[in-house]
């Protein structure tokens, strides 16, 4: 018994790292036609990149997952890049962080 607290503390701690409220398929859909769309108009309509740098795994896997999410809630002061937080919840932005490093949101 004397392992039950440490048992419990574990999985507290990995029920913590969880997001609230997982994103729905029709959000997720959203997500993606706003990466195409209005992420696209500055960093090409395939991602290559464009006015704005690569969002291709590549580019993006060298590049701290938090970096990229500030980035997107943030914008990105005296360059083109406006923040995304009056649209986007943190947890929106580090989906689409994952989507865009597995190459998940490319254009097909």
């Amino acid at each position: 018994m004397k392992s039950a607290p440490i048992l419990l503390a574990s999985l507290l701690l990995a029920l913590s790292s969880l997001p609230a409220q997982a994103l729905s398929p029709q959000r997720r859909a959203e997500l993606k036609n706003l990466v195409l769309e209005d992420c696209g108009a500055c960093h090409g309509s395939r991602l290559k990149g464009g006015l704005g740098p690569s969002l291709l795994p590549e580019r993006l896997g060298r590049l701290p997952d938090a970096l990229l999410e500030q980035t997107i809630l943030e914008g990105r002061p005296g360059t083109p890049m406006p923040p995304w937080k009056a649209y986007l919840t943190p947890e929106e932005a580090r989906w689409i962080v994952r989507q865009l490093k597995q190459g998940s949101l490319l254009p097909h």
